[in-house]
């Protein structure tokens, strides 16, 4: 759930764009078709996102987005039956346009059989010193519902907060940079009603037996992150990014990744390699000792030590150019995207290998991430 959620906001970050100060985004229209096929689960679905402008000082923007969810994974096999959703998500934003200094604020709504989700979040962002620098701060609020969809008087809360604070400043005719902070608290039931532990068991068969896992009720989490673009003299560019995260559950993360864009003619193509890094929380166990080992226990393999691999690669055809337009377009767009990801778990074990307790194989997964999606600037 926690997946399907992190993906859509980021996919609504990616067509919406971040807050800039100054200038108020483009008039336009997207159409996308995403498609994530790995590890046993595939989501795919259609997303609509307009944004107009209002006068000249006001720009709105509405997206909607659906997510067709069927998974077999390795957390569903073991414990319990394949499964099918859907999940829709509305968003609602405003940019309100003052001298240097831009207001955003955003509404994201998500619901589906077993979970719904709501945000709010609001952003100021300020030029300074001649429009070299831009300060933005941010500040988030979601309330989560989660249920089970085998029992209708289930219901667990969930809130969510995040701050923010960035700064970017070009450096140079050629290099922009920006520093990103980020707090986030989470309060409430943070773990899947569905998912279950694994303890050692010498009275049954397999050697262990199941019992749910039991998160502790809040989570802090911190963030800072460090982003470079360079611009070639042949209209090129390279961009090298740097994320460290930590939280309260004792899990700290190193994320790296390298880009490099080429324009050639009316295309644009782009190569991203990323690296990521994480240690696993304090309560995670691959097998527990016993029962009710411990007072707080998990088995999501996401909170496990892992380390991952991604490589993007996009190709965008302008076949509409900006200097003749058509009819009232005055751009058009079609983007294609396809990211590679690789993840090795150094403490999940794959208890679909059938091997004795303690000696299963590590769990390995490759996924793939498919997007298109065509663009109108009017």
């Amino acid at each position: 759930m926690n997946f399907k959620r992190t993906f859509a906001l980021l996919l609504f970050g990616l067509l919406t764009g971040p807050a800039v100060a100054g200038v108020l985004p483009e008039d336009r229209s997207d159409v996308l078709y995403h498609l994530y096929v790995g590890g046993g689960v595939e989501i795919d679905g259609p997303s609509i996102l307009v944004r107009k402008q209002l006068g000249n000082s006001v720009s709105v923007v509405g997206n909607y987005y659906v997510d067709y969810v069927s998974s077999a994974s390795i957390d569903v096999v073991t414990t319990a039956s394949p499964y099918t959703e859907e999940r829709r998500q509305y968003s609602l934003g405003i940019d309100y346009l003052r001298g240097n200094t831009t207001m955003r604020a955003n509404y994201i709504s998500s619901t589906e059989s077993d979970f719904d989700s709501t945000t709010y979040s609001f952003s100021v962002s300020q030029d300074m010193f001649g429009d070299l620098t831009t300060l933005t701060l941010g500040y988030a609020y979601g309330e989560d519902i989660v249920g089970r969809s085998d029992d209708p008087t289930f219901r667990r809360d969930n809130r969510r907060q995040q701050y923010s604070v960035g700064l970017t400043q070009i450096l140079t005719r050629n290099l922009i940079a920006a520093l990103n902070v980020e707090t986030a608290t989470d309060e409430g039931f943070l773990n899947n009603p569905y998912r279950s532990v694994r303890y050692f068991d010498p009275d049954v068969a397999s050697g262990y037996s199941f019992e749910p896992e039991l998160y502790p009720h809040t989570r802090t989490s911190n963030a800072v992150g460090l982003r470079a673009r360079y611009f070639l003299p042949y209209r090129a560019a390279v961009e090298v990014e740097y994320r460290y995260f930590i939280d309260t559950w004792d899990i700290q993360g190193n994320t790296a990744s390298l880009t490099y864009i080429h324009p050639w003619g009316p295309f644009t193509f782009t190569i991203k390699g990323r690296y990521h890094d994480q240690t696993g929380a304090h309560f995670y166990r691959d097998l527990f000792p016993r029962a009710q080992a411990t007072n707080f226990r998990g088995r999501d393999k996401e909170l496990s030590e892992l380390t991952s691999y991604t490589l993007k690669l996009k190709v965008s055809y302008q076949f509409i150019d900006v200097n003749k337009g058509w009819s009232f377009f005055k751009k058009g767009s079609i983007t294609a995207s396809i990211d590679m990801l690789s993840i090795d778990y150094h403490d999940f074990s794959d208890l679909t290998a059938g091997a004795p307790v303690g000696s299963e194989p590590l769990y390995h997964l490759d996924a793939n991430i498919f997007q298109v999606f065509v663009s109108f600037w009017y």
